[in-house]
Formats: structure tokens, C-alpha cells, sequence
């Protein structure tokens, strides 16, 4: 058993987190920190955890004497730069916000709009894309989770890119649910705005990009990413466009994503158009394709809130633990 943390416990991703560790058989989730909440039980601001959590939240900074093994950073962008250097260099760290995604300071602060705090920490952390740097995971002290949308977005581009299959520029249209904006409410995320609506935002400037143009040599094939807002409570669907230098079938397709993926416990190939129900609930990546031989769409899928944000980071803590990759994660998608 490894004795786990959560600094920022509130909002939906440590909440999450909370689910998926409760049912983890290797994990005694024993510390959960909320400034606003500080001093009151997760039970009282969650009714639907009576029973199975009697913690009470902490202040984030008593965090430095908790007894812990694993410590997962669900904190706002900016706040985790300022705790890492003042933790255990033994303890293992998997932070959730942006804040060790790039490795440019410059880069940082124009996808995040302030200066890095710590880029001397940067170098310890790895990108925990875990399909992509599943070794460099094995062992690992310091994780950066991946943000949702580049987690969607990478795992659809990244054999085309790698295989050099892309000819010209790539067009990225991602809708996201509104847990994504987090438990907070603003003005684009309030119930009546959003549930007979669908909008853009954040045109061309999404911070995910800054850790898409680190995976992907875009040099080449530039990467047009726009993101919309749906009226859905969880779920990514990115669709992918983009012309191939030959002539592909789709057989030529399933079978790049399956020389690939073939072997990943989570990503599963869909013959036609995935559907984003068909992941909710789950760290599962459903991708799928269509082609008429010179352009090509790919679709990918994930829940926002599992391999988006929290199952990914657990998928990661398994391997830097050494615990079964799977452990934990292996649960039906939920539908209707």
C-alpha cells in the first residue's frame, strides 16, 4: 500500500481522483487539502462520498509534514510551481496543472500569461503522455499530466507525424463538456449559456498547443487547433483534417493506429465514427477514421475528467510505483 495525497481535493479533478483511488487496491488515501474547506469533511461538500471518505480537507501547506508516499497537485495553473520546491525529493509527484508541461520559459508565458516560478524544477519532470514516454515513467519521481485537449489531440496525430504521413498543414476541432472549466461556475460555463449553445473559445491560442508543438515536429505541417464549448458535462471529441502525401485506404489507416496502439490497454480503434458516450467514466481513448484516399479525418475521444486529468495520472502513478499499469483503471464506460 502507498499512502497518497491530494492538494487541491475540492474541484472535479481531485475528485476524481478520489474516485478512482478509492477503488484502487494499492492506495490508502489518507490527506486531501482545500484552502476554502480547510477543517471540513469531503462528505459535507460531496453528500455522495458519505460512507466511503471521512476525511476532512487540510490547508495546503501542512502538506510538507504529511506522511506520504504519492502526492497529486489538482491545483489552479501557477499555484504547483510554488509548492514543488519546498516537497521530499523522495516523494512521487504527479502535478495536474500546466505548470511543468513546457520547457521554454518564453513559450510558458505566452500560452499561460504570467512568468515560470521554478523552471529549475522543470528538468526533473517527465511529460506523462504515457502511450508516448511509457519508459521514462517507470520509476519516475516528478510527472507532468498531460492537459485534455493535447491528450486527445496527440494520441490521434502523433503515428501520422511520426510516419510522416501529413502533407501541409493539420485543422484540429475539439468541443469539450463543461466540467473541464472546472467546479467554479464563470460566465460560459453557467447552466442556461451553455446547455442549448455550442461556442468557440480561446481562438488559436489554447495553452494545450504549447505541449503539442513539444511531441510534434510541426515544422512541416503546421498545427491549426480551435476548441469549442458543448453542451455536455464531460467528454472531448477532436476531429483531425488533413491531406496525406499518398494515396491511404482505410485499411492503410487502421493499421498505422494498430502497429501503434495495438497493444495499448486504453486506446481502442473504432471502425467508423467514435462516440464520445462510449468513453465517459472511463480512461479508455477511442479513435477512429475515415478517408477518401488524399484527405483524412481522424476522431479521438476521452472523458475530460479520467484520461484527460485524473485516470491518466494514475495510470502514471502505476508506473511510477511499479504497480500493474491497468490497476484500478479497468472499469466499464458508463452509459446512458
Amino acid at each position: 500500500m502507498v499512502k497518497v495525497g491530494i492538494a487541491g481535493g475540492s474541484g472535479y479533478g481531485g475528485l476524481e481522483l478520489i474516485h478512482v483511488l478509492l477503488r484502487h487496491p494499492h492506495t490508502d488515501l489518507v490527506w486531501i487539502s482545500s484552502e476554502r474547506y480547510a477543517g471540513r469533511p469531503a462528505s459535507e461538500l460531496y453528500p455522495h462520498l458519505s460512507g466511503f471518505l471521512d476525511l476532512a480537507f487540510s490547508p495546503l501547506g501542512a502538506v510538507i509534514d504529511a506522511d506520504l508516499d504519492v502526492l497529486f497537485l489538482s491545483l489552479p495553473h501557477g499555484e504547483a510551481m510554488k509548492l514543488v520546491p519546498r516537497l521530499r525529493g523522495d516523494l512521487i509527484v504527479i502535478d495536474l496543472s500546466g505548470d511543468f508541461r513546457i520547457n521554454d520559459p518564453k513559450v510558458f508565458e505566452k500560452y499561460y500569461g504570467f512568468p515560470h516560478a521554478c523552471m529549475d524544477c522543470q528538468k526533473d519532470f517527465v511529460y506523462g503522455l504515457t502511450e508516448i514516454n511509457r519508459s521514462r515513467l517507470k520509476g519516475a519521481r516528478r510527472i507532468s499530466n498531460p492537459g485534455c485537449f493535447a491528450t486527445a489531440t496527440l494520441l490521434g496525430l502523433y503515428p501520422l507525424y511520426r510516419e510522416q504521413w501529413i502533407d501541409g498543414p493539420v485543422f484540429v476541432d475539439a468541443k469539450t463538456g463543461s466540467s473541464g472549466s472546472g467546479r467554479s461556475p464563470s460566465a460560459s460555463t453557467h447552466h442556461p449559456r451553455r446547455s442549448q449553445s455550442l461556442f468557440p473559445y480561446k481562438p488559436l491560442s489554447h495553452q494545450h498547443l504549447a505541449e503539442m508543438f513539444e511531441i510534434l515536429d510541426t515544422s512541416s505541417n503546421p498545427l491549426v487547433f480551435q476548441t469549442y464549448s458543448v453542451p455536455l458535462v464531460r467528454g472531448i471529441f477532436a476531429s483531425h483534417y488533413l491531406r496525406t502525401k499518398t494515396s491511404v485506404s482505410p485499411e492503410d489507416v487502421r493499421q498505422l493506429f494498430i502497429d501503434y496502439y495495438g497493444d495499448e490497454p486504453f486506446i481502442r480503434w473504432v471502425s467508423g465514427c467514435p462516440d464520445v458516450s462510449s468513453v465517459s467514466h472511463s480512461n479508455f481513448v477511442d479513435i477512429g477514421a475515415t478517408t477518401d484516399g488524399s484527405h483524412l479525418i481522424i476522431w479521438s475521444t476521452i472523458d475530460n475528467l479520467q484520461k484527460g486529468a485524473a485516470g491518466q495520472a494514475v495510470q502514471n502513478m502505476n508506473l511510477a510505483c511499479g504497480f500493474p499499469e491497468t490497476t484500478g483503471l479497468l472499469t466499464t464506460p458508463l452509459f446512458p
